[in-house]
């Protein structure tokens, strides 16, 4: 890989190990929810897994960072993004140190050897591309497909990662679970999403309810805002279960990662459904303890399983996983 053997008197292999450590670092301080799910990943799937989320971050800085730069200053800086990362993939890992630059000897490691597809970068950063401008969408198909841009390319990139089975029909799946994933998100950030002027609900979802997006914008509450919120929550909900058979799909090793991360924002969504008026004055989140809770109870009931089932379907599976 060009640029990347004795760069600032670094090794190969020295300057991939400290770029690990950056995305760990990085994930450890970012991740709120995410990082208890992937601890209980193996290496060297875990490593790629912080590789993978702070490559998603870095790109979520670049356009949401609240640093004085213009919106043409932030696609400028998407765009350069962009074509960094098609140049990695093709192999140029480039030679500067410190900084976000960091990030990209464990990137081009981890999309090389999971072999992660190239669109799915694109995707994520055209998904924050579009928050660049207040964000409006008319229908919940124009919010689909931004779920999908911001998540469900994130689901798929993970599969890849972990190992499965079942190739479009497992994918697709991966995107449903990412869908239902950020549209917890929206639920959860409707006050500080519209602290910066934007609103994700769909104009056509408002209409309905009657909440006017002067509403929503101003944190005004009543039945009408619990009653958009209630077919929010619905929708949602059935994103969780339209992906209900990813778990079964993935590899072993990998399956209590995707059942604590997936129960976090589960939970994060029956606390807001409990309560739906509550998202317009503070942020819901669980503690500490209840997500290293539900990380143990994923883990555990993982190898319950695994031990539960006949020897050879044991030696079989261990086997087929990487």
């Amino acid at each position: 890989m060009n640029g990347f053997v004795g760069t600032e008197g670094r090794s190969q292999e020295q300057r991939l190990a400290d770029s690990f450590q950056f995305c760990r670092q990085i994930t450890r301080a970012a991740a709120k929810n995410f990082y208890y799910g992937l601890r209980l990943l193996p290496e060297p799937k875990r490593s790629a897994m912080f590789a993978l989320y702070t490559y998603m971050r870095l790109v979520d800085d670049i356009a949401d960072r609240d640093d004085g730069r213009t919106p043409e200053q932030r696609a400028a800086e998407l765009d350069a993004w962009r074509a960094q990362t098609h140049a990695v993939l093709a192999g140029e890992v480039p030679s500067g140190t410190g900084g976000t630059a960091e990030v990209w000897p464990a990137f081009a490691d981890m999309a090389k050897r999971y072999q992660v597809p190239a669109r799915l970068f694109d995707d994520a950063i055209a998904g924050q591309q579009r928050d660049l401008v207040p964000t409006r969408f008319d229908d919940f198909a124009q919010l689909h497909d931004y779920c999908y841009q911001v998540a469900g390319t994130v689901g798929v990139a993970s599969i890849h990662i972990w190992g499965f089975e079942g190739a479009e029909e497992t994918e697709a799946l991966a995107v449903a679970r990412g869908v239902a994933l950020q549209l917890t998100n929206i639920l959860r950030d409707l006050r500080e999403d519209g602290g910066r002027g934007r609103i994700y609900l769909p104009r056509e979802d408002l209409r309905q309810a009657n909440v006017s997006e002067e509403d929503v914008l101003a944190s005004r509450g009543g039945e009408s805002f619990r009653s958009l919120m209630r077919s929010q929550i619905e929708r949602a909900e059935y994103f969780y279960e339209k992906s209900r058979a990813l778990e079964a799909r993935v590899c072993a090793d990998s399956r209590p990662t995707l059942i604590a991360m997936t129960e976090i924002y589960h939970r994060l969504l029956r606390a807001v459904a409990a309560e739906p008026e509550q998202v317009l004055h503070r942020r819901i989140s669980l503690s500490a303890w209840s997500k290293l809770r539900i990380g143990w109870r994923a883990a555990r009931s993982a190898r319950a399983a695994r031990l539960s089932r006949p020897a050879e379907v044991r030696d079989a599976a261990a086997l087929a996983t990487p």
